[in-house]
């Protein structure tokens, strides 16, 4: 085993400790806390398609994560669809406002801060839309009705949401790693490296930056529905709130953007230091971000590859140290 794997091997082992010990300790805080942030590793996760793989920087997820939200919603308070339908369109929807954005902005050619600040343009009008509308239930927002039970995905025992959670982290996690080491994930870092000397070998940029986008939106899409099923209510003020773009952006960067990991080390990371700033200093709001802007540039200053690029590099070290000592 690389040098490399082994300090990453540790830090995805600690990550997966951490988990299974939330799970035993049946604490409803540290539970409810840790869902919360598997739901925003999921965004985080969105992101890292197009952020870490593609290159394509997008400051407005929002606009994928409330986008698949609010489609359940609708079908579900609107038209009484079935949970299960409802889950599904949220994650087509979610995927259909990814690529619907991608084809729009990469058509014209749009990257780098042009495509950053599209995207967060798409995620203000959609908040705006959606808090506008009565179809969307307004400034009052959407609620579920209360229907506990496996066909309406809603669980009162907060082990089986925790549970079920952990099950699709890890199948978003394996289809994210599958992603990575196919030829399209090939693709895709070619176009992150350099997009011009990918296109003149061939490939079909546009193409893969479309698919990178609906991809990245069906994991958002995903994320969105999870939150509605979860707290049974949205409002465009929270699924299509900045909070969520910042936190799918910022996790990643911190965990180790283009790595599987990567986002859920660093919104776990993310979620532990602001609730930790919550509880010290609770007459503190807002401190939290803070404190993330704060993390931010310090990773982007002395951890470049993030939280799992620094464990490569200390397992390296401490590999060579051994080799040195004997």
């Amino acid at each position: 085993m690389k040098s490399q794997s082994i300090g990453q091997l540790a830090l995805a082992a600690a990550a997966v400790a951490y988990l299974i010990g939330v799970y035993f300790a049946s604490s409803p805080v540290w539970m409810g806390f840790t869902i919360n942030a598997l739901i925003i590793a999921v965004v985080a996760m969105s992101w890292n398609i197009t952020g870490g793989f593609g290159g394509l920087s997008s400051f407005g997820h929002a606009a994928l994560y409330g986008t698949g939200a609010y489609a359940s919603a609708i079908l579900q308070v609107k038209y009484g669809v079935n949970a299960w339908v409802g889950f599904a369109a949220g994650i087509l929807a979610g995927a259909a406002m990814g690529a619907f954005i991608g084809a729009l902005a990469f058509r014209y050619g749009l990257r780098g801060s042009y495509f950053a600040l599209v995207t967060l343009a798409f995620a203000e009008v959609l908040r705006i839309c959606a808090s506008s509308f009565e179809f969307t239930g307004g400034g009052s927002g959407l609620q579920l009705k209360l229907a506990p039970g496996l066909a309406n995905l809603q669980f009162a025992d907060r082990t089986v949401v925790y549970t079920a959670l952990l099950v699709v982290v890890a199948v978003v996690m394996i289809l994210t790693a599958l992603i990575k080491y196919s030829r399209f994930g090939a693709y895709l870092i070619a176009v992150r490296e350099n997009e011009d000397a990918a296109r003149a070998l061939g490939i079909d940029t546009y193409r893969i930056k479309v698919q990178a986008m609906a991809i990245s939106g069906a994991f958002g899409g995903l994320a969105g529905v999870l939150y509605l099923q979860l707290w049974l209510f949205i409002d465009s003020t929270v699924v299509y709130g900045s909070a969520v773009s910042v936190e799918a952006l910022i996790g990643p960067i911190i965990g180790g953007a283009g790595t599987v990991w990567g986002p859920l080390l660093g919104t776990l990371g993310l979620h532990l230091l602001g609730e930790g700033a919550k509880h010290l200093l609770p007459n503190a709001p807002g401190l939290n971000f803070v404190l993330y802007a704060v993390v931010l540039i310090c990773a982007l200053r002395f951890l470049p590859q993030g939280l799992v690029g620094l464990a490569g590099k200390f397992g390296a070290f401490t590999k060579k140290k051994e080799a040195d000592d004997a």
